[in-house]
């Protein structure tokens, strides 16, 4: 089916309307503080099965399960750790995604054929209005084509979703840019899954310990299946190809004059390139601000024809980790330079 996509402002009557065609089985992107979800009915294996229809998504790949109240946790998580409390005490409503062991009210297509559910209850006001309009929880992965950049606009998901989707609510551009913190329960602590804007140091605040996962910065096998959405297929990725740089401002543009006229740099900011006369795109400074920038500039890079691309590598303490993860994949593991 091809859909006249509407684009609504996030207001009383795009809440209502989004809320009408979710409850018909239909999938609408919604906005949160994160990026854009392609959200439907978590409960409805119709519905959620329209989300990998219209993302070309892989069916192994599970979904993240979205609330408005915690009570809703109970319909959803079998088993609810007291680290699980504490963690919604402190990062709920928030970029946090914790995984629980599912009740059989979860349909194993919205759990990616897992036993275990992902489930955040979203910062964004205009997500947890659509929810609250609903009655029941809603799936929602990013609102964009299955491996391409994260939509952190509703403009985002128009280009990738035309005509594959009915409604997009558009909330604004997203605070933070990149997707949820997601963790899972160990006996002592907890599993970063996959890094976010919530770090594992702030975790270690409030849990004590928290164990990397090595599928945060290595690539999972073939036949491993993911615990977490965004560990084990390419993701993020424009047209380009991307390759990571380590090392020093210096290093970088020395390597950088070996690989041609048609390489695009990614670099912090202007300052990086002195000296080298090749286009380049800035993705911030700090890293919130790459957090932020990074998915609208490997969209803009798409823009602008970039085949080759070299990115300086991201600090990967704090938030920073995240902004890796996720240029990691968008660059297909590829990394040069200093290994320190």
């Amino acid at each position: 089916m091809v859909y006249d996509t509407r684009i609504m402002k996030a207001d009383g009557e795009a809440v209502a309307e989004a809320a009408r065609l979710l409850k018909s089985g239909e999938v609408v992107a919604i906005p949160t503080e994160t990026v854009y979800g392609l959200a439907a009915n978590a409960f409805d294996e119709n519905a959620v099965g329209r989300i990998f229809q219209a993302k070309g998504r892989p069916q192994d790949n599970p979904l993240i399960v979205h609330i408005s109240r915690l009570e809703m946790l109970y319909d959803l998580a079998a088993e609810i750790p007291d680290y699980a409390l504490k963690c919604a005490e402190v990062f709920w409503s928030g970029p946090l995604t914790m995984i629980f062991p599912k009740t059989d009210k979860v349909p194993y297509v919205t759990s990616g054929g897992l036993d275990t559910v992902g489930v955040r209850f979203p910062a964004s006001a205009a997500a947890r209005a659509i929810i609250d309009a609903c009655g029941f929880p809603l799936a929602a992965p990013s609102a964009n084509l299955s491996g391409s950049p994260s939509p952190t606009s509703a403009m985002h998901v128009y280009d990738d979703l035309k005509g594959r989707i009915p409604c997009i609510i558009d909330g604004g551009s997203c605070a933070v840019g990149v997707e949820s913190t997601v963790i899972a329960f160990e006996e002592d602590g907890v599993r970063l899954l996959r890094p976010g804007f919530i770090s594992a140091e702030e975790l270690e605040d409030v849990v004590g310990k928290v164990y990397i996962d090595k599928g945060v910065t290595s690539q999972l096998p073939e036949n491993i299946k993911a615990a977490s959405p965004g560990m084990k297929y390419k993701h993020y990725s424009p047209k380009a190809d991307i390759t990571i740089f380590r090392g020093s401002a210096d290093e970088y543009r020395e390597y950088a004059k070996t690989l041609g006229k048609d390489l695009w740099c990614m670099v912090f900011d202007d300052g990086d390139m002195n000296g080298l006369d090749l286009p380049h795109i800035c993705y911030g400074k700090t890293s919130e601000e790459q957090a932020k920038l990074l998915f609208d500039t490997l969209r803009e890079l798409d823009k602008r024809g970039a085949k080759k691309v070299l990115a300086r590598c991201p600090d990967t303490n704090g938030v920073g980790l995240a902004v890796y993860n996720r240029l990691l994949r968008a660059a297909a593991f590829r990394v040069v330079g200093n290994d320190e």
